[in-house]
């Protein structure tokens, strides 16, 4: 009688230990648990990315070529302001929550085409380029604007293509605030204009009365007019497969 007592009593104080074990491995299979590993798509997803709109489906925010040689630029949104400087009337500077806080806001899906043959659809969420500018009074001799980036990018435009259209800053895509990868704080939407042209980490709109200016792929032969009207807008030389580190005809900007 004694050896069956003892193994009731082994029995009974070894269960809880096992129900225990039992129960965290099964919390750890259904939580999805695999030594730190997340999906990508899953983590963006939960961050708040829409893949439709309207009925119209969108591309992923995962679904760019990041391949700059200086990588993603991260800026501090507590010190960022974005410049806004040349021939205007008075120069000035607006903090990232500053402009949030005092422009409305619009909009829009739009495909960005990159020269590489690929192109991703988003919903964008941005501020006017005309409104930023207005404050600061644009003279009558600035001709051209030009966005540089926070590592030194730059591209340029006709004034009438953002005084008269409604071209964003983007802050937000698929309802996503951009991430450092993306183009935080702002990213140009140049409705219209190839992938080189839509400038990110934009620290400064400068206008200018140098119409022949030329920007980072400009100046190695890619049309400064950059519109999608135009097939080839680069030499073969230049095209982004000849540059196999950079990105910047698509959405990188980085400068060497």
């Amino acid at each position: 009688m004694d050896n069956p007592k003892r193994f009731l009593r082994a029995i009974f104080h070894i269960f809880p230990a096992f129900f225990l074990f039992l129960s965290l491995l099964i919390l750890f299979v259904m939580t999805g648990c695999d030594s730190g590993h997340i999906n990508s798509e899953s983590a963006i997803s939960d961050s708040g990315e829409i893949r439709e709109d309207e009925g119209q489906a969108l591309s992923s925010i995962n679904d760019f070529r990041e391949n700059s040689i200086l990588g993603p630029q991260h800026i501090d949104q507590k010190t960022y302001k974005l410049k806004i400087s040349g021939l205007v009337e008075n120069p000035t500077e607006y903090s990232y929550d500053f402009i949030l806080n005092n422009f409305d806001r619009f909009t829009k899906v739009l495909t960005l085409n990159c020269v590489e043959g690929w192109g991703v659809k988003l919903l964008w969420e941005g501020i006017l380029v005309r409104d930023v500018i207005k404050e600061a009074g644009p003279m009558d001799s600035a001709k051209v604007i030009i966005f540089h980036s926070y590592d030194g990018y730059t591209t340029s435009f006709p004034i009438e293509y953002l005084t008269r259209r409604d071209i964003m800053m983007a802050f937000k895509m698929n309802e996503v605030t951009l991430p450092p990868e993306r183009g935080f704080p702002f990213q140009l939407v140049a409705e219209d204009k190839w992938g080189y042209k839509w400038c990110k980490w934009i620290t400064e709109i400068e206008l200018s009365d140098n119409e022949d200016y030329l920007g980072y792929w400009e100046s190695r032969g890619y049309s400064n007019d950059g519109s999608l009207s135009d097939c080839s807008p680069g030499p073969l030389s230049a095209q982004p497969e000849q540059h196999p580190d950079r990105s910047d005809c698509c959405t990188c900007h980085s400068a060497p």
